[in-house]
């Protein structure tokens, strides 16, 4: 595999990505004594940063890797919604097809960090689903955007917020299907058996065990083997890619199927590495059609992020790197 080559036309590949986005609030301090008031450490304030999380956060992973990306949601008529939008722009991700609602809360995750620890999280967010008016409003949104400019890869990223209904999910795989459009989801269990016919379906094991019933203590290639059958059943997809945390991934394609291990990393932080895999499984699968490739890069660039605090997108040049020194 010619990486350079590869890396270089990931600048041809165009990318959406539906979902639940947020904001990432961090806030890093010291602690150097309890509190007199409660039982608690007083964190001292040094830094407050903005990062991209949820849905964007695969945004973010794609453009990243050079992938032209357009981000399509629905957020909050807010200061976090102003400052979420204003961190899309200043990473090239294109916001031009937000939709921006008075009747919604902008999703923002305020960690307090201190000694590289996260002391608190603070979730301010609405989880019920948006209403029939913004459901058919986002529908109109990706159907302009289609219109406008056909991506090669949908993402649909599923945090629990409210914004991928049954409806918008049918009706965007529907829509993908008709133009020839990738489709690759992370899941979550409310919608889990909604994302029908999909080419790339990438839950975790603990998602896929609790949305199948499952109680499997070895996990093997046959176990997984099973499960990809059982789920084959249900969605009529394409192709399994489960992550099994510390164990690694696995795969399985019409033809063929495998483990791939993790790579000893020093972990910190395992926060948005789900986002990091389906963001560069799908990029890699758009531009090779290649299930073993891409997989096998996407395992690559999830330990990386793991390497650092907080939410973080794939650094473009560590991964080709590392693809070129492990996948050689």
């Amino acid at each position: 595999m010619n990486f350079q080559e590869l890396f270089s036309n990931f600048s041809n590949i165009k990318v959406a990505v539906i979902g639940d986005v947020m904001l990432d609030t961090y806030m890093w301090g010291s602690v150097e004594r309890i509190s007199p008031e409660a039982p608690v450490p007083v964190v001292a304030l040094k830094n407050k940063e903005y990062r991209i999380g949820g849905a964007g956060n695969v945004a973010l992973n794609t453009v990243s890797l050079g992938a032209t990306t357009t981000i399509l949601s629905v957020i909050g008529n807010d200061d976090d919604g102003k400052q979420l939008k204003k961190l899309f722009e200043q990473n090239n991700i294109n916001c031009n097809y937000l939709i921006e609602s008075s009747d919604r809360l902008t999703t923002n995750k305020i960690r307090i960090i201190a000694r590289n620890q996260q002391m608190m999280r603070l979730d301010a967010e609405h989880t019920n689903a948006i209403s029939d008016h913004l459901e058919q409003a986002l529908i109109e949104k990706v159907r302009l955007f289609f219109i406008e400019n056909i991506p090669d890869v949908l993402i649909l990223e599923d945090y629990n917020k409210g914004v991928l209904t049954e409806k918008v999910i049918t009706t965007l795989i529907a829509l993908c299907k008709e133009h020839g459009v990738v489709t690759a989801v992370d899941p979550k269990r409310k919608n889990f058996f909604s994302y029908k016919g999909v080419d790339i379906f990438k839950p975790n094991l603990k998602e896929v065990k609790d949305g199948l019933n499952l109680l499997i203590d070895e996990i093997n290639e046959t176990s997984l083997q099973h499960i990809h059958t059982e789920l084959k059943q249900l969605l009529q997809h394409e192709i399994s890619l489960i992550t099994l945390s510390e164990k690694g991934m696995f795969y399985q394609s019409p033809i063929q199927h495998k483990i791939i291990p993790t790579h000893v990393r020093s972990i910190a932080d395992v926060s948005g590495a789900g986002d990091t895999v389906i963001a560069v499984a799908s990029l890699v699968y758009a531009a090779t059609k290649d299930i073993d490739l891409a997989a096998e890069m996407a395992n690559i660039a999830g330990g990386i992020v793991c390497e650092e605090v907080g939410t973080v997108a794939i650094n473009k040049i560590k991964l080709m790197n590392e693809c070129k020194t492990l996948l050689q």
